[in-house]
């Protein structure tokens, strides 16, 4: 029992703090390509993101905690990419969706960046062209893993470098 029969529950205050962070991402899609539209069928009933807590889709990044890039990112867009991230409020994680966030996909050409790790630090990889929604909901069951256990996990898979945006 507890104190004076009422019931009581010890824990510690960063276990809350991250279960909490864990079950109320509030993402904010950074939508350029077909990735975007497999972001909405996420969000639909039939695969339903809300079971994980992170339905609540937010389109400004002082409100968002969780960026989805998804789609093609050009040298362009970068600046505009990076300040969306520094806008976002701390705790924030990145997930880069599909082969064109990730990797360029098969736009290797001048205008178009390989890859957004080089413009801001990734969290959770997802691949495929486009990704699958089931991928998308393992890529948030990955990450509640990352925030829950911090020790276990590296901050960031790939520290970006400060991009440069001179031509």
């Amino acid at each position: 029992m507890g104190i004076d029969g009422l019931p009581f529950l010890t824990t510690r205050r960063d276990a809350v703090l991250a279960w909490g962070r864990k079950n109320s991402l509030w993402p904010m899609p950074f939508g350029t390509a077909c990735c975007a539209i497999e972001f909405m069928g996420v969000a639909a009933s039939v695969f339903d993101i809300a079971r994980f807590g992170a339905e609540l889709v937010r389109f400004s990044p002082r409100q968002a905690d969780l960026l989805l890039v998804a789609g093609t990112i050009t040298f362009k867009q970068g600046p505009i990419l990076k300040q969306i991230y520094e806008q976002m409020c701390d705790p924030k994680w990145v997930v880069s969706m599909g082969a064109c966030a990730s990797s360029g996909g098969f736009y290797n050409n001048y205008c178009t960046v390989q890859g957004i790790d080089q413009i801001i630090p990734v969290d959770v990889y997802i691949s495929g062209c486009p990704p699958r929604p089931e991928a998308i909901l393992e890529a948030i069951l990955k990450l509640q893993y990352k925030i829950e256990n911090p020790q276990k996990t590296p901050a960031a898979q790939f520290m970006a470098k400060e991009p440069r945006f001179d031509f």
